[in-house]
């Protein structure tokens, strides 16, 4: 269909189309193919239509009256006015910077948001700024609490950025499921079997097949352990910020009942608080850990963050492949 700056473009001109703003559509296109260039096509245009429905249902605003309330000089907290995700994540990580910038850490929370797409990409909009950064945010129930039957978690990503001493910033991003649920969507629309030990049926019975596995239950990384963590980041991001939590999140493709209301919580600190020397400091742990022996087969050990730079810079020099299903709706609301 065409290279990022393509395909970004008529992204762009399809959100404009659905009643954003110039400044919103640049925001929500630019996000919608970063997640095509580091290789997660599952948060990129394969959520176009689903983004462009809620719009059409009165579910996302696409003209929101976003407020920022001032609690101290480093907190803020931002009623989103049921914006599209990424409107309110650019938002509210820019405020958390400025806070930073002004005090050392900058704590905001979100509420009344959507879908905001990879937690990464806010991070790594911190440690442009050399700060530090936690990004928090909930999602529809995928995730059975452990010892449950029933989903009631998202795969609730843990996300965490610092600035390293050369320009490869080290961000790790993880959903505590074992694969994301945009993955297991992708798989489905595109009739294309999952992982095996992933997912659950309905039933409770281990499955490969993807639909059956939407309609089940996915299972979290770690056991109990990963079920702990989707409950922390669904108080971290929900009960703390006022965004739906405990299973109330509506899942943005199938319930069309009402805004998702979710929550995000960002958390972004300058590097030396404590000491003035950072910098060489993180450059020391990452030389530490890359020069231990390598297990065989294995050339680099690498930081997270390292392969999703090297991957983004190869994919801009090449043109975005879209499946046969995405490239239809695309051009679908391209002609509304």
């Amino acid at each position: 269909m065409g290279n990022a700056k393509e395909v970004e473009k008529l992204v762009y001109k399809i959100f404009l189309k659905h009643g954003m703003s110039s400044n919103h559509s640049k925001i929500s296109a630019k996000a919608i193919i970063n997640a095509e260039l580091i290789g997660a096509p599952s948060h990129g245009l394969a959520r176009l239509k689903m983004y462009c429905d809620r719009i059409n249902k009165k579910l996302i605003n696409p003209k929101p009256k976003i407020k920022i309330k001032k609690i101290s000089s480093s907190i803020s907290h931002v009623d989103a006015n049921n914006s599209i995700g990424f409107v309110a994540g650019e938002v509210g990580i820019k405020q958390a910077i400025k806070n930073a910038k002004k005090t050392g850490i900058g704590l905001v929370g979100i509420k009344n948001s959507g879908h905001y797409g990879l937690s990464g990409y806010y991070a790594e909009q911190a440690v442009k700024k050399n700060l530090i950064a936690f990004c928090f945010t909930n999602a529809p129930p995928a995730i059975a609490p452990f010892g449950a039957r029933k989903s009631l978690f998202g795969t609730n990503p843990v996300c965490f950025g610092t600035p390293t001493s050369n320009k490869i910033p080290f961000i790790f991003d993880s959903s505590v499921s074992i694969i994301n649920r945009g993955k297991i969507r992708v798989a489905a629309r595109n009739k294309k079997k999952i992982p095996e030990g992933v997912a659950l049926d309905k039933y409770g019975k281990p499955t490969t097949d993807a639909l059956k596995a939407l309609a089940g239950v996915q299972l979290p990384i770690a056991g109990f352990r990963g079920s702990g963590f989707a409950w922390m980041v669904d108080i971290l991001s929900g009960v703390l910020t006022g965004g739906n939590h405990g299973g109330k999140v509506k899942d943005p493709f199938d319930d069309f009942s009402g805004p998702q209301n979710i929550g995000h919580l960002f958390f972004v600190l300058k590097p030396n608080l404590f000491i003035g020397n950072y910098s060489q400091r993180i450059k020391e742990n990452i030389k530490r850990i890359k020069r231990l022996p390598k297990i065989k087969g294995v050339k680099e050990i690498l930081y997270p963050g390292e392969n999703k730079f090297r991957r983004h810079k190869k994919n801009l020099k090449r043109n975005i492949i879209i499946s046969k299903n995405i490239r239809k709706d695309i051009e679908i609301l391209n002609a509304k």
